[in-house]
């Protein structure tokens, strides 16, 4: 029998091949594409905004949907790099929305980020990370899962 950190640890790669084929499909896309972000809520609908904005800056990460009603920004997380490639685990959050702000309470979340002009490949995975991808999950403490998947538009340094 599985125990239940073994079962959570064979999801959690499951979720990273799965966002991986999405990362892939989406990359061989039309150059200078953003990124794609899917929001499935806890009763099982699920929201896909395409052409979602993808700015670093600040020590701060920008996700706007293409119509700019909506930006989710991440200004703290703890940071390693694995060889050349950046694993951000997000601790503070906060959604944009209406021009209101207001802090997400989340349960966990990991960002990989690709800042270099080669591709890079993703930890125990054979698929292979862009130059300047992008590739996050989230889950919120409410079941809500964020994912996102493309290409860094804009670091400003």
């Amino acid at each position: 029998m599985l125990s239940a950190d073994r079962f959570q640890r064979i999801v959690w790669l499951a979720k990273i091949v799965a966002a991986t084929i999405v990362i892939t499909l989406s990359a061989s896309g039309v150059a200078g594409a953003t990124g794609t972000m899917q929001v499935q809520q806890s009763d099982g609908s699920t929201q896909t905004y395409k052409n979602v904005s993808i700015v670093i800056g600040n020590k701060t990460l920008r996700l706007t949907t293409e119509d700019k009603k909506g930006t989710l920004l991440i200004d703290r997380a703890a940071c390693y790099f694995v060889h050349r490639l950046m694993v951000c685990l997000p601790y503070s959050m906060t959604l944009d929305q209406g021009g209101g702000s207001q802090p997400l309470d989340f349960l966990k979340g990991t960002v990989y980020l690709n800042g270099t002009d080669e591709k890079l490949q993703l930890p125990a995975s054979s698929q292979q990370f862009p130059p300047n991808g992008i590739l996050l999950s989230l889950t919120t403490k409410i079941g809500t899962i964020v994912n996102l998947s493309g290409t860094i538009d804009k670091h400003i340094k």
